[in-house]
């Protein structure tokens, strides 16, 4: 998954994280890459959100942009990446400097079984072009990916690489898309959406739209409505072929997007957007967190990864079911576990919803009809296991 994170967390309001929750909650991104980061704090708060969802996840080094635009400091947008532990090791990461901001390249290797004599490398990188019409604009964003041409002219040909970012791009036309699509160059991009043309305010591109999620003002961002194509994930072109590590034929959605023409220009958590791909209760997260939408891809491997267990483990208290529910909630309990008489129920905001007893049963049933959507925490009366999350839709 690839999401521009809109100015986090110096853009209020500050329980914008728990809408990036029910997200995260909902999709469980292996890897997760971000643009518009502006503090230490707020990559350490996605990555604790990105922890309660999978206790495996990790982050790169956070690094403050290094390149300028020589009429104003960039250092308040940073990229960073996020990855499942158990299935990716991080080995480097660089910064390539350009005119504007950084592309931050990320080199991970999959964690298989001989990853000792066949190693499987995916350089993932991360960027954010300049934004805005206008020649002058174009033209920067094509200094920008000359920049990152040219610093990838001394790899060898054949390796893997993952491209996501805000390209602000307003047609496939566009000489920087162009450059990044150039067969000529030693690593060739490749749109996996296969989704060429001109986007901008065209209805028939509303498939692959990713803003604006907004049309009222006073929440940051763009407020132009669902008009625009700008976040991309991009494969090198062995990508769509290799047996090592490669995409998914169709997987390339937009998260959030339901692909209904009378989207067009409206907020993306009105009915003019309802779809049966993503219901309410994620469109309204998605429209609080971000006047952009997550873009996300499959990948898939043949090889076997080291860290894939062939049972599982049961736990004192867990869900009996997913944890997006609508009328009612379901623990499941182990009495031989547990260690607590009871739970207590909070909603987003610290507020106690209840105390319920678990002692001595096996499964207790919450009706939550009558609750309000959103995200709820589970507590234990000792604390004795982390906290859970159930989203109600």
């Amino acid at each position: 998954m690839f999401y521009n994170v809109l100015n986090y967390p110096d853009q209020g309001p500050a329980n914008r994280i728990d809408n990036l929750d029910v997200i995260l909650l909902d999709f469980q991104p292996d890897i997760f890459m971000a643009c518009e980061i502006n503090t230490i704090q707020g990559s350490n708060d996605i990555l604790n959100a990105l922890q309660n969802v999978k206790s495996e996840f990790s982050a790169a080094n956070f690094v403050t942009n290094t390149s300028d635009d020589m009429s104003g400091n960039q250092n308040d947008f940073q990229n960073m990446l996020y990855y499942d532990s158990s299935k990716f090791i991080l080995e480097a990461q660089t910064e390539i400097t350009t005119i504007f901001r950084d592309f931050n390249h990320y080199t991970l290797k999959l964690n298989t079984v001989d990853q000792a004599t066949n190693p499987i490398i995916l350089n993932v990188i991360v960027c954010h072009l300049k934004s805005s019409s206008g020649v002058d604009n174009q033209n920067l964003r094509l200094q920008m990916v000359n920049d990152l041409v040219a610093y990838m002219e001394s790899w060898p040909s054949d390796e893997l690489v993952l491209l996501g970012g805000d390209l602000n791009l307003y047609t496939s036309s566009e000489s920087a898309f162009q450059e990044l699509l150039d067969s000529s160059n030693n690593i060739t991009f490749t749109d996996p959406a296969n989704r060429i043309g001109s986007w901008h305010n065209n209805s028939s591109f509303i498939d692959v739209f990713t803003q604006s999620t907004r049309t009222q003002s006073g929440m940051g961002g763009a407020t132009g409505g669902f008009d625009d194509r700008f976040d991309f994930i991009l494969t090198s072109q062995n990508m769509l072929t290799s047996p090592d590590l490669y995409y998914v034929d169709t997987s390339y959605k937009v998260y959030g997007n339901n692909g209904t023409v009378s989207c067009y220009n409206q907020e993306i958590n009105s009915t003019n957007c309802a779809g049966t791909d993503y219901d309410q209760t994620i469109r309204d997260a998605l429209y609080f967190m971000s006047d952009h939408l997550p873009v996300t891809v499959e990948l898939q491997t043949n090889e076997v990864l080291l860290s894939i267990e062939e049972f599982q483990t049961t736990t004192a208290l867990n869900f009996l079911g997913s944890n997006l529910v609508d009328d009612h909630v379901i623990f499941q309990m182990q009495p031989t576990q547990i260690n607590f008489k009871s739970i207590k129920i909070f909603n987003a905001l610290g507020q106690e919803i209840g105390t319920y007893t678990i002692e001595h049963l096996n499964q207790l049933k919450i009706n939550v009809s009558n609750w309000s959507k959103g995200l709820y925490y589970v507590v234990t009366s000792n604390n004795a296991i982390k906290p859970l999350k159930f989203i109600k839709k």
